[in-house]
C-alpha cells in the first residue's frame, strides 16, 4: 500500500486560498487537512473544502464529453474529438454568418486558478466574441473603493494585530472567511476592542465584543449616523482635510440630518452610533473589514462609500493597524498580460445575464460558452437564466458535474477538479501567492481549462498560439518581475509566498492614486428610509453556511431548503413545518426553521442551492443592478411565508 502526503491549494471562490495537504492512498485521495507551514491558513480547512474529495470521486461526477442534438434529448458520450469538432466547427459557422459577437463566452470565478483565464483568451483570438461585464461577487464595493481611494487594496494581515478597535463590518469570518477568526482572536488578545455589524445574528456574533444589528440595507443610514457623532463630538481627524477632497460638502450632507435620524432609518439605537463613532475617533488605530454582502445592494457602492469614509475623517487610513479593507489585489504579482487579448465588440451586464441574452440584436446571441461558472443557480432571476441559455442553438459548458447551468447544454466538456488542478493562485483575503499542484491524476477523460482551450485552438488555426505545457505557462504567469523579486515557480509549488509587491501598509503616509493624491469622500447619498412591504414583509438573505459558499462543488443536500426566522416572523408556521416562501418572482417550498436570535424582518436561506434540487434562493430574486460596479442587488428581495 503506497501513501504519500502531497501539497497543494484551494482554487475556490473563497478569499482564504488554503493551503492544503492531501494524503493520497494508491493513487485516491482519502483525507485532507490544513497545511500547518501556510502563515495565514495555518494548519485548518474549512469543512466545505476538507470535504472536497467526497465530491471527487461521486457517481455523479462527468468524466467523458457529452453530446447532445436537442435539450429534449439524453446526453451521449462522445470522444474528445468528436466533442472539440462538433463545437469547433458549430462556432465557426456561427462566426461566418453573423460575426463573432453572436457568440458569448461566460466565465466567473467558479475557480481563481489564472489558468482558468486562457479561455477568455482564446475567445478573444477567435473572435472577438459578446463577453459580461460587471461582477456579481464585489463589483459594487470595488467600484467604491475606487472611486475613494483610486484603488481597491488593503493592508497586510498582520497590521490587524496592532488595531485598538476592530470593526467587522458585514463580515462573518465563521463560515465565509474562516482564517480571518485567528487575526480576529490575535487582535483582541493584543487589546482589540472586536465590533460586529450585521443584520443576521451568525456565529462571529459570540467571537465579538459588541454586536450591532442593523435593519437589512441599514449599514449606509449606520454609517452617516457614526459620521454625525463624530462630527458632534470632534471625534474626527483635525487634519482630514489634508487626505480628503470634499470634506466641507460630506460633512453637509452628514449633518443635514440628526445623528437620531439616521439611527431610525438603520434600525439602531444611539448608543450604537457612539459607540462605534467613540472607538473610531478615539482608540485608534482601527481597522474596518468590510463584508461583501453589503454592497450587495441596490445602494451597495453607496454603503461602501459611507464606511470608507469614516475611516478616511478619522484618520484611520494609511497607518499602522489602521484601514478599510475590502479586497487584496490579488492578481497584481503576476504577468497576466500574457492572458489578454482583443476587447469585446459587445458586452451583456452578468447581473442581468437573462434579459440580456434574450433581448440581443444585430446579432442576437446564437451560442453560449461557459467556463468556470454555474450561472442558472448563481445568478438572479435563475428561471429566466436557463430560459436564455436553452433557447440558443448552441450551448456549451465545461464542468465537473450535471449543474443547473449543463442540464441547458448541448456539449458538456468534463474539466479537471481542485484537488486535479494545475494552476496559480493568489488570494483575495491576503498578501500570499501559491500554486495548484495535482495530487492526483485527472480521473476518466477530465481535461483543465487550458487543455480544452488548446483543443479549440488547433481546429480553428490558432493551434501555435495556445501551445504549452501547463508549467510552460505558468512559468508565463510568473514572469520576469516576479523572479526579479526573488519568487520562482518551484517556491510556489513548494508553499505560499508572500507577494513581494503588496503593501505592509496600503496607502502608506496617506498618499493616494488618485489625480489629487488625495482620497474622495462622497458628496451625496441616497435616500435610507426603509420601504415597508406589507405584502412581503421578509428581506430574504441568501448566506453561505460551512457546508455552501458556491454552487458547483457543494455537497448537494436532500429534502427541502431551510429558512432560518424569528417565530414572530414565521407566519404562524411551527419550527421544522414545511411552507412556501415566495417572492413577487417564484416560489420554494422550505422547511422552516424558528431562530430567536434574527431579527423579526429577515428570511435566511442557505446560498448555492440548485434548481434541480428546490433549493435555489435566486429563482426568488429579481436581477437588478448596484448603483455602480454592475454587481447584483441580491439582499434587497422581499419575500413572505406561507403555509403549504
Amino acid at each position: 500500500m503506497a501513501i504519500e502526503v502531497k501539497r497543494t491549494t484551494c482554487n475556490r471562490d473563497c478569499p482564504d486560498a488554503c493551503g492544503i495537504l492531501a494524503t493520497v492512498e494508491d493513487g485516491r485521495v482519502v483525507a485532507l487537512r490544513g497545511d500547518p507551514e501556510h502563515p495565514v491558513t495555518r494548519g485548518s480547512l474549512c469543512s466545505r473544502t476538507s470535504r472536497v474529495f467526497e465530491r471527487q470521486y461521486a457517481d455523479d461526477r462527468i468524466l467523458t464529453p457529452l453530446v447532445r442534438a436537442s435539450l429534449n434529448d439524453p446526453f451521449n458520450e462522445a470522444s474528445w474529438d468528436e466533442a472539440l469538432d462538433l463545437v469547433a466547427g458549430r462556432l465557426m459557422d456561427i462566426r461566418e454568418a453573423s460575426g463573432a459577437a453572436a457568440i458569448l463566452h461566460y466565465r466567473c470565478g467558479g475557480s481563481l486558478g489564472l489558468l482558468t483565464e486562457v479561455p477568455d483568451l482564446f475567445f478573444a483570438r477567435f473572435g472577438p466574441v459578446t463577453t459580461k461585464r460587471g461582477d456579481v461577487c464585489g463589483g459594487a464595493g470595488e467600484a467604491a473603493q475606487e472611486a475613494d481611494f483610486g484603488v481597491s487594496d488593503s493592508s497586510d494581515l498582520d497590521q490587524v494585530s496592532c488595531a485598538k478597535t476592530l470593526i467587522l463590518w458585514g463580515k462573518n469570518c465563521a463560515i465565509s472567511s474562516p482564517h480571518m477568526l485567528a487575526v480576529v482572536r490575535d487582535a483582541r488578545k493584543n487589546g482589540a476592542y472586536v465590533v460586529l455589524v450585521d443584520p443576521v445574528k451568525n456565529q462571529t456574533s459570540v467571537m465579538v465584543d459588541r454586536f450591532v444589528q442593523p435593519r437589512p440595507g441599514g449599514d449606509l443610514a449606520l454609517a452617516m449616523a457614526v459620521a454625525g457623532v463624530l462630527f458632534r463630538e470632534g471625534w474626527d481627524d483635525p487634519d482630514a482635510s489634508s487626505w480628503c477632497e470634499g470634506l466641507p460638502s460630506y460633512r453637509e450632507v452628514v449633518m443635514s440630518r440628526t445623528v437620531q435620524s439616521w439611527c431610525h432609518d438603520a434600525d439602531v439605537t444611539v448608543d450604537d452610533a457612539v459607540e462605534l463613532a467613540r472607538r473610531l475617533g478615539c482608540q485608534r488605530p482601527a481597522t474596518i473589514l468590510v463584508g461583501w454582502g453589503l454592497q450587495r445592494r441596490l445602494h451597495g457602492a453607496a454603503t461602501v462609500r459611507s464606511i470608507d469614509a469614516l475611516g478616511l475623517v478619522t484618520g484611520n487610513v494609511g497607518v499602522p493597524g489602521a484601514g478599510v479593507s475590502f479586497y487584496f489585489r490579488r492578481r497584481r504579482a503576476f504577468e497576466v498580460s500574457c492572458l489578454s487579448g482583443p476587447p469585446a465588440p459587445r458586452t451583456v451586464r452578468e447581473a442581468l445575464l437573462g434579459a440580456d441574452v434574450l433581448d440581443a440584436v444585430d446579432p442576437p446571441i446564437r451560442a453560449v460558452c461557459v467556463t468556470a461558472g454555474n450561472p442558472v443557480a448563481m445568478l438572479p432571476d435563475s428561471d429566466r437564466v436557463a430560459r436564455a441559455l436553452r433557447s440558443r442553438e448552441l450551448v456549451v459548458v465545461s464542468d465537473a458535474f450535471l449543474t443547473d447551468t449543463a442540464q441547458c447544454a448541448h456539449v458538456v466538456f468534463p474539466t479537471r477538479t481542485m484537488l486535479e488542478a494545475d494552476d496559480l493562485v493568489g488570494a483575495y483575503g491576503h498578501s500570499y501567492l501559491s500554486a495548484c499542484v495535482p495530487v492526483v491524476p485527472a480521473q476518466g477523460q477530465a481535461r483543465s481549462d487550458l487543455e480544452i482551450a488548446q483543443g479549440l485552438a488547433q481546429r480553428v488555426g490558432l493551434g501555435v498560439e495556445f501551445a504549452g505545457t501547463h508549467r510552460q505557462w505558468k512559468q508565463k504567469l510568473v514572469g520576469p518581475r516576479l523572479l526579479a523579486a526573488g519568487v520562482t515557480l518551484e517556491e510556489l509549488e513548494a508553499g505560499a509566498v508572500r507577494n513581494p509587491f503588496a503593501p505592509l501598509v496600503v496607502f502608506e503616509g496617506r498618499q493616494f492614486p488618485t489625480l489629487s493624491g488625495k482620497a474622495r469622500l462622497m458628496q451625496s447619498v441616497p435616500s435610507t428610509a426603509r420601504v415597508f412591504d406589507t405584502e412581503y414583509p421578509l428581506c430574504l438573505m441568501a448566506l453561505s453556511t460551512h457546508m455552501r459558499q458556491g454552487s458547483q462543488w457543494a455537497l448537494r443536500p436532500d429534502g427541502h431548503a431551510e429558512v432560518r426566522v424569528h417565530p414572530d416572523a414565521s407566519a404562524g408556521i411551527p419550527d421544522g413545518g414545511i411552507a412556501r416562501l415566495s417572492s413577487r418572482l417564484a416560489s420554494l417550498d422550505v422547511r422552516v426553521v424558528h431562530d430567536v436570535g434574527q431579527r423579526s424582518d429577515v428570511a435566511i436561506l442557505p446560498k448555492g442551492g440548485w434548481i434541480s434540487d428546490g433549493q435555489c434562493a435566486n429563482r426568488l430574486i429579481a436581477a437588478r443592478l448596484t448603483d455602480d460596479g454592475d454587481g447584483a442587488a441580491y439582499y434587497d428581495e422581499q419575500v413572505r411565508l406561507e403555509p403549504e
